[in-house]
């Protein structure tokens, strides 16, 4: 286990921190403050530090009434990657699932993001589609956990 600091984003600072990672990862749909509010009342956001200083962040999805499927996505600022931040942000986002009844596990990756690709593929995530929304030019991926 790492010294990576964990948590709900509480306040607008750290919602803020969370925007940012997510808004650098994935370039082609960024999001306002207004949006990740709407987010956190949704789903389930975490941050993450190591001291002070941001590395990453996660979303649950959680499943909804008529299906036992969570989205899971673990997202860490390219600096600080391949340092197991990635895996401790998976592992708190899989648990948090299974917490909230899910059977069923998927994520979805911006297919430019390589990195994150392959780190599902890693963790015995299997591509299920792959497609454009309204107006992009990069495709997005949908895995599901074998």
């Amino acid at each position: 286990m790492s010294d990576l600091r964990v948590k709900q984003p509480d306040d607008d600072t750290e919602l803020e921190d969370w925007r940012h990672v997510h808004n650098v990862i994935i370039p082609t749909h960024g999001l306002s403050l207004d949006e990740v509010r709407e987010r956190a009342r949704r789903h389930h956001l975490e941050v993450a530090y190591l001291g002070d200083v941001l590395v990453g962040c996660s979303t649950v999805r959680p499943p909804t009434d008529d299906t036992s499927t969570a989205t899971v996505i673990a997202r860490v600022l390219a600096a600080h990657r391949g340092r197991g931040f990635g895996e401790e942000l998976y592992a708190r986002g899989l648990r948090r699932a299974r917490e909230l009844g899910a059977e069923v596990i998927e994520t979805v990756v911006l297919s430019s993001n390589e990195d994150g690709l392959r780190f599902a593929l890693k963790h015995g995530f299997a591509e299920t589609e792959r497609y454009l929304l309204p107006g992009d030019a990069i495709p997005w991926i949908d895995l599901r956990l074998s």
